[in-house]
């Protein structure tokens, strides 16, 4: 059973989301919060599986609750889904910078938040490869490697480059089994060893640090 915790300021909103959800025989609303700082105070406590978090609210904003809760140094990051009406890549940016595992426009259909709820449960980024290519693409620049970037790639083998690269370009796991002519569980993997090797959380950071050491750019 999948735990969820849904934030959002906005009460028909997130009564609709809880509604959506809470109907899936695989997931469970295990709490209900207003603003970001009450999401950090529940999830917390509750340990839910996913956050499912929007961006501007009172108290602290969602880009601020998802570093506390899954940023660099956090103890048993939680996996949050960020869903805003703002299709900024600004604010991409700062989510995913801040941690979160993906991004998910209000907009979307009822199956594309349930879709996207079961995506992040199972460790995996949800991006689209056309957000992530503009997106990484348009602040690669912001994102300097640290001195041991280029080290850490060493450790990789010529097909998990190769992985990563795709994975960087914005192809599902499938996508990259065709490509490469290989079977879908070799290309998960493929892509756990990448992640254990370069010690990243998941997808989302793998494509980040690809643009960072060079292996893919702006406009690939």
């Amino acid at each position: 059973m999948i735990t969820v915790l849904v934030c959002d300021d906005q009460a028909l909103v997130r009564t609709g989301f809880v509604t959506i959800l809470d109907a899936q025989p695989d997931i469970t609303v295990v709490g209900e919060a207003t603003d970001g700082r009450a999401a950090v105070e529940q999830a917390r406590r509750l340990k839910p599986e996913v956050v499912v978090m929007d961006i501007r609210m009172p108290v602290m904003d969602g880009i601020e609750a998802t570093r506390a809760l899954a940023g660099t140094g956090v103890t048993d990051p939680a996996k949050v889904l960020v869903v805003t009406t703002f299709n900024v890549d600004e604010h991409v940016y700062d989510a995913l910078r801040a941690g979160a595992s993906g991004f998910l426009l209000k907009d979307a259909d009822p199956p594309q938040l349930i879709d996207a709820v079961r995506t992040v449960a199972r460790g995996e980024a949800l991006l689209a490869p056309a957000v992530t290519r503009r997106l990484i693409g348009r602040y690669a620049t912001r994102i300097r490697p640290a001195t041991t970037a280029g080290s850490a790639v060493d450790a990789l083998t010529p097909r998990e480059r190769e992985v990563l690269r795709l994975i960087a370009t914005g192809l599902s796991n499938p996508e990259i089994a065709a490509t490469l002519v290989i079977g879908g569980e070799t290309v998960k993997t493929y892509v756990s060893r990448i992640l254990m090797k370069l010690d990243l959380r998941d997808r989302v950071q793998a494509v980040v640090f690809a643009y960072r050491i060079g292996l893919v750019q702006p406009g690939d």
